[in-house]
């Protein structure tokens, strides 16, 4: 289940040329990532909760257009890879006003005890696993 996140851009985040610093996206796909885990009922603060922690193992971001102070983007988050062991998260940030696509993305993870031992979710949390499991996204 794939949900859109939508954030303004503030002064502070863009570089001389008036256009969003390439670094803060990683920083705006980690808040669609919280976002999109809240929305499905399984916040971090759950998560961790019931011992589990989701580090990012890889970030890739291919940028296409860019964005300014003021401007609004809509971050679509999706699940495109899940084992139980590790999972993929997808994003295609677009510009709200004009439709651009302006970054497609995607995060890769483990899941790790509090002690950042590697689990596999589907014997040591086998309610969340099942829900991840249910939304990954097919291939297009």
């Amino acid at each position: 289940m794939g949900i859109t996140f939508e954030r303004k851009i503030n002064y502070y985040e863009t570089d001389r040329m008036g256009v969003v610093h390439h670094s803060n996206y990683i920083r705006y796909l980690e808040e669609a990532r919280c976002y999109w885990l809240e929305q499905l009922e399984m916040p971090f603060s759950i998560l961790e909760e019931h011992g589990i922690t989701i580090p990012v193992l890889a970030v890739n971001c291919n940028y296409k257009h860019h964005v300014t102070f003021s401007d609004t983007i809509q971050i679509y988050t999706y699940m495109k890879e899940y084992t139980g062991v590790r999972m993929t998260v997808g994003y295609e940030v677009k510009d709200k006003k004009t439709g651009n696509i302006v970054l497609v993305g995607e995060t890769k993870h483990c899941f790790t005890s509090k002690e950042i031992k590697p689990i596999n979710l589907k014997k040591y949390a086998p309610q969340f696993s099942e829900k991840f499991a249910s939304i990954v996204e097919p291939k297009a």
